[in-house]
């Protein structure tokens, strides 16, 4: 990012959490061994978090997407390690079938629909379900041929009061899944979840500096600290519990 791309994100960043602050909390996890807690990852795989994995992917090495990898990895193992459900979303599409607005991306086959390397052992994991969808809203994603849904489902059958949710992107993906959740949870459609939880660490967005952003035809900019608070700011006003610690 250039210089002064940085100092206009800070700079607006700052006015943000001043006009429109967002509470975080610290949540503890309970340590009996029901299953009442399920985790959601959200599209951690190569072509969104591997560094040159593909058109939607890091062009180099990101601190954020690297510290959202490192929490999802250690939420993932504490989860598995108790037996308690996890569920992960992979973005997969169909040669033939767009995503507009977006480039080709996660097309089915070519390595970038994939669980991340640090993720991967979640394949085999008996704890995990492994859910691919073909639009940003994972709860959309979910709905089967035959009208089930794959998210209501996994809800009722591990009778889940709480899901913790981490991945990418914060403003898009996360929070469109989030705000469904919460949609459905209070049509009465998702019982027995009682609440949602977006970890702020372990979610991260994508970053298209302002300089970048006018030489792609058609882009816009998306600064991503901004980003990132947007869409938790938005999840907190649908009705997510915002937690920046988690303790099992």
């Amino acid at each position: 990012m250039g210089s002064a791309d940085h100092q206009q994100e800070q700079l607006l960043l700052q006015q943000l959490q001043v006009a429109m602050p967002v509470s975080f909390e610290s949540v503890v996890l309970p340590s009996s061994p029901h299953k009442h807690v399920g985790l959601v990852v959200v599209d951690e795989v190569n072509g969104f978090c591997t560094v040159g994995a593909g058109n939607l992917a890091p062009r180099q090495p990101d601190e954020q997407v690297a510290q959202m990898v490192k929490e999802t990895v250690q939420m993932a193992k504490a989860f598995s390690s108790r037996g308690w459900p996890i569920l992960a979303l992979l973005d997969t599409h169909e040669e033939h079938k767009p995503e507009p607005p977006y480039p080709p991306h996660c097309i089915r086959g070519t390595g970038e629909e994939n669980l991340i390397p640090e993720l991967k052992w979640l394949e085999s994991d008996p704890n995990a379900l492994l859910l691919g969808k073909d639009c940003i809203d994972g709860f959309i994603g979910g709905i089967q041929d035959d009208g089930s849904n794959t998210i209501v489902d996994w809800i009722k059958e591990n009778q889940i009061h709480q899901v913790l949710v981490v991945g990418i992107c914060t403003d898009v993906c996360v929070l469109d899944f989030v705000t469904s959740l919460l949609s459905a949870r209070n049509h009465g459609i998702l019982d027995p979840l009682k609440e949602v939880l977006v970890y702020s660490e372990g979610c991260s967005t994508y970053d298209l500096p302002t300089h970048v952003a006018v030489t792609i035809d058609g882009a816009i900019a998306h600064p991503q600290k901004v980003m990132h608070y947007v869409g938790l700011y938005f999840a907190k006003a649908r009705g997510a519990r915002i937690v920046d610690k988690v303790s099992l």
